[in-house]
């Protein structure tokens, strides 16, 4: 079962409408195109548009296409729909940014998609002949700026009208696809690792290395999350420390080398880890940039390596966790959508842990949580607002630029945010302070959100590029990367059996079940107005209140109304203002390794999360000081 894949039929045939009419109908997911090009999978929004899709995002010069084949029942007439969007639509924008086609056998279908609409809907292509039963589909990006397509569809059933909502959508999804009502089993487990952040990888190995088989899913094609190339933010926090000097060394094995703070390596410059870290860095310079830097700086490579290395861990890729089987308050079962095929694998366990960072596998279940920031009144933290609110810390969706030998240009972008030369930010990169979404709801308005930070991103940029204050200065300056998954602080956070507050840290209240030690600062962020800039903020500022090493509580890690279900990551049981705290990488990854510990107490006495710290707190503490094993091949790095 390990590694599971299952080769499936991504096109099918039925007779669907109202009036039963026996009509051919055939649904492309542009998702399952044989071949992506230089078109990119995003599944950020699925949970909420439905569906992932296929996004061109070019940075302004077109992807190369998209291309599958597709086997049709007949030749003849077809109508025919692209569900697409116009996503600048929602700011009413000055023209349409993602504009592509849809060439059939070479020959593009008249109409030009991603012009209309501001919500994902069908958008009708009229009439194909389709002149032989296998041909090939081509989506074509016309502009580089993010055109996106969800499916294309064609009927020879003039009645058809497809529906646009769930359920609907997706039980017609689901039937012409031909899927079976009850997905695979994927197989049953110890313990089911959903999110393959730092949080998620140091659980699933942690666990895996005491005893435990595991499935680790992942619905992106790499892992790390926000530590990974798509994201690129470096590893923060301080690891190695009081009372569990230990906790941290599967941080280090899997994390990027050039992320050890320097200043930490300096404290110490005679250790192996010093050195090593000098090394690096002498070698490569670049591995000094932690935030939006190159790709290899978050080294993908190397989590990968070790996760796979386990032969307790089952790895999925690109499955998104979308459904839950819970009953008298437990788990029982996840199902998995596979972001390419559609197809769902179900996978069990006795115990399962939400490292989604947006709480999705709590949600589902029913865990308990919030969102936004609790009253003073609530928690007693001089750091809280008065009165509740939804405010978050937000999504960063950074971006660099390279000085290359000859000049280059970059268009003009009227749908972008019209920025001049009074107001736009004059930089080469943009690190974790470009940011937005603080107002909004980070998880059902995800796509806004990183949306309106690719328009500041490209109207900022096309001042800088064209202005005649800047042209001469960005000459040479080519946009090299954007990110287009988004890098979130803040959603959901699971509450669990203790809710940190700002006073258990600055007081350093002590509990007997202290485990991970956090210490970074009370680092909270605040949207920032831009002087002559009157919309919607994308900077942000940080408050930051100094803390002591502290070692929060287990009880911060396991669900207080879902018996079975553990976390590690943001979305632990926190307040907003002690999340300031915890909510960095190298902390999330140790939480990840205490959930492994905790996981296998729970194998070798069959019981709850609850439990080990009820009846098994002294062995507990044991393995807390013992870390986590390493493997022999880590061990001769």
């Amino acid at each position: 079962m390990r590694h599971f894949r299952q080769n499936i039929v991504l096109i099918a045939l039925l007779s669907y409408n109202s009036l039963a009419i026996a009509n051919s109908t055939i649904l492309v997911e542009a998702e399952s195109f044989r071949n992506t090009g230089g078109w990119v999978i995003d599944q950020q929004s699925m949970d909420q548009m439905g569906s992932p899709y296929l996004l061109a995002h070019g940075l302004g010069t077109p992807v190369d296409d998209a291309v599958t084949t597709v086997e049709f029942p007949g030749t003849g007439e077809y109508r025919i729909w692209v569900r697409s969007r116009d996503w600048a639509a929602p700011w009413n924008a000055n023209g349409a940014p993602g504009k592509f086609q849809l060439l059939i056998d070479g020959k593009p279908v008249e109409k030009v998609f991603g012009m209309e609409g501001a919500r994902w809907h069908w958008q009708s292509g009229g009439t194909v002949t389709i002149h032989k039963k296998k041909v090939t589909l081509t989506l074509r990006d016309l502009t580089g700026f993010d055109g996106r397509c969800d499916a294309i569809l064609f009927s020879t059933n003039e009645k058809l009208s497809p529906p646009n909502k769930d359920p609907e959508l997706k039980n017609f999804r689901r039937t012409l696809l031909g899927y079976p009502e009850t997905p695979l089993l994927a197989g049953q487990y110890d313990l089911v690792v959903v999110g393959g952040g730092m949080a998620g990888c140091c659980s699933a190995v942690s666990a895996a290395r005491r005893g435990c088989r595991v499935a680790l899913i992942q619905n992106r094609p790499v892992l790390g999350g926000n530590n990974s190339s798509e994201v690129r933010v470096g590893l923060s926090g301080l690891i190695f420390q009081e009372p569990y000097n230990k906790l941290g060394a599967l941080v280090d094995e899997i994390g990027p080398v050039g992320h050890w703070p320097l200043w930490e390596a300096q404290r110490d410059p005679n250790s192996p880890r010093s050195q090593r870290i000098f090394d690096v860095i002498e070698k490569h310079p670049e591995k000094k940039i932690h935030n939006a830097g190159p790709p290899t700086n978050y080294e993908d490579r190397k989590k990968m390596d070790v996760v796979r290395a386990e032969r307790n861990i089952d790895l999925f890729l690109n499955m998104h966790v979308n459904e839950v089987e819970t009953n008298n308050n437990r788990i029982l079962s996840v199902t998995a959508q596979d972001v390419r095929t559609g197809k769902r694998l179900t996978f069990r366990a006795h115990l399962f842990a939400d490292c989604t960072g947006d709480g999705n596998l709590g949600f589902l279940a029913g865990a308990d949580f919030r969102m936004g920031r609790e009253s003073r009144e609530l928690t007693g933290e001089d750091l809280a607002p008065e009165q509740s609110d939804t405010l978050v810390m937000g999504t960063s969706v950074q971006w660099y630029s390279i000085e290359e030998e000859k000049p280059s240009t970059f268009p003009a972008c009227p749908w972008a945010v019209p920025f001049d030369e009074t107001n736009c930010t004059k930089g080469t990169r943009g690190d974790w302070d470009w940011e937005t979404g603080a107002n909004r709801d980070q998880i059902t308005e995800i796509e806004t959100i990183r949306d309106y930070a690719l328009r500041v991103v490209y109207g900022n940029w096309a001042v800088l590029k064209n202005h005649n204050q800047f042209k001469k200065e960005f000459a040479n300056r080519r946009l090299a990367w954007v990110a287009y998954i988004g890098g979130k602080r803040e959603s959901r956070r699971l509450l669990g059996n203790v809710i940190l507050c700002q006073q258990d840290i600055v007081e350093r209240k002590a509990f007997p079940d202290a485990c991970v030690t956090t210490t970074w600062t009370i680092d909270l962020h605040y949207p920032m107005k831009t002087s002559g800039y009157e919309g919607e903020p994308f900077r942000s500022m940080a408050k930051n209140v100094k803390i002591k090493p502290y070692p929060i509580p287990y009880r911060c890690l396991y669900s207080r109304n879902i018996s079975n279900l553990m976390m590690a990551g943001r979305n632990i049981s926190v307040t907003h203002v002690a999340l300031g705290t915890v909510r960095v990488q190298r902390t999330t990854g140790m939480m990840g390794e205490v959930v492994g510990m905790a996981a296998s107490l729970c194998r070798k006495h069959s019981c709850d999360p609850h439990d080990v710290y009820e009846k098994h707190l002294t062995e507990f503490k044991k393995l807390l000081k013992e870390g986590i094993p390493p493997t022999q091949r880590s061990m001769n790095r």
